[in-house]
């Protein structure tokens, strides 16, 4: 999971999907309008009405008298150089200039109180967040099989919120905010990235890093954290498999020889390529789904079921259909089938591992 050094920070943390909000530059921008408006509107109040004010330097009042008796006046208190004498001028300060002091110092500590309400709701949606995750998926490494995982598993009826994804890369967990799920920034090789994923109280974990020694040592954090999840992880070498699995992994994907597979697969027979890139692409065409034998399968042999069976999950067991043994069908069986499945929207294109 190795990455730019620029893109990595300090620290881990939890960066939960949010609205798009305004550009700050903008925001500042808006504001500083605004104030300006008030003042110029403040001035023009005072100009008016110029005859009702005293000036202790000189008495009367010009424009630049009033420019500066309405910029004192919004920002402090005024220093009494300049003061309101008659009726109309003291009327219009309390009924006008007041309120629009009040509306100046609310636009210039705007952004603070804006910050300050941002920083306590992403606290609270952070806190709630933690205390409703049970049983979730984390997937570990936001790149193509990452992402390719995912939406396999969204395909299946998995919602986003129960989806928390780890990576080092602050542009990649932007990402993957934008696309509607929760990252964790931070190497998962430490136990407490993973923690802040709830890793603990994780039902399945994918690991899909792009290095194979980063997967070993994530497998071993993972599985020291949770001995009860479902481990997948995913090797680019075919020698490293083994060692997945004595880290606690409990099935491991070889990329490599997997697409090594399917490329001579093709080559034999395109049309049996075609229907096995088919199979694994979850979501269009035909699928593979696992799903437990109903009542009304009882004691029935494979070919006897409504759907195409290609495997029986006996206990830890693999029968295949042409397995004497898979027949007759039990309660407590699982078949593996072909079913013909509906499209999924795609992600966002991925990066390349």
């Amino acid at each position: 999971m190795a990455r730019h050094a620029d893109e990595r920070i300090s620290g881990p943390r939890v960066s939960l999907p949010r609205r798009v909000i305004e550009r700050p530059l903008r925001q500042v921008g808006k504001r500083l309008l605004m104030a300006l408006g008030v003042l110029l509107l403040t001035v023009l109040i005072v100009y008016v009405d110029r005859d009702g004010y005293h000036d202790n330097a000189n008495g009367t009042l010009d424009f630049l008298d009033c420019a500066y008796y309405a910029t004192v006046t919004l920002s402090t208190t005024g220093y009494g150089d300049i003061v309101p004498y008659s009726d109309t001028a003291r009327l219009a300060n309390i009924l006008l200039v007041t309120p629009l002091r009040v509306l100046f110092l609310i636009i210039l500590v705007g952004t603070t109180l804006e910050v300050l309400t941002e920083r306590t709701r992403e606290e609270f949606r952070l806190n709630r967040w933690r205390s409703t995750l049970r049983d979730h998926t984390v997937i570990v490494g936001f790149g193509t099989k990452g992402r390719s995982a995912i939406q396999t598993l969204c395909s299946t009826g998995l919602s986003k919120d129960q989806i928390v994804i780890v990576d080092p890369s602050n542009k990649v967990i932007e990402t993957a905010n934008a696309d509607g799920f929760v990252g964790v920034i931070g190497d998962a090789t430490r136990s407490d990235v993973l923690l802040r994923a709830e890793v603990q109280r994780a039902r399945q974990i994918v690991i899909a890093t792009q290095r194979d020694d980063t997967a070993v040592l994530v497998t071993l954090t993972a599985r020291q954290l949770n001995r009860g999840a479902k481990i997948v992880a995913a090797v680019r070498e075919e020698e490293n498999a083994p060692l997945l699995r004595q880290s606690g992994a409990d099935a491991v994907i070889t990329s490599a020889s997997a697409a090594g597979r399917l490329l001579g697969l093709s080559v034999l027979s395109p049309s049996a390529g075609t229907v096995m890139e088919d199979l694994i692409q979850q979501g269009s065409g035909l699928d593979l789904v696992e799903r437990p034998v109903t009542k009304s399968e009882v004691g029935k042999s494979v070919r006897e079921t409504g759907d195409l069976v290609v495997t029986v999950l006996r206990g830890h067991r693999l029968l295949g259909y042409d397995d004497p043994a898979a027949s007759p069908l039990q309660l407590t069986d699982r078949v593996i089938t072909i079913v013909r499945a509906a499209a999924v929207t795609p992600l966002t294109t991925p990066p390349e591992d």
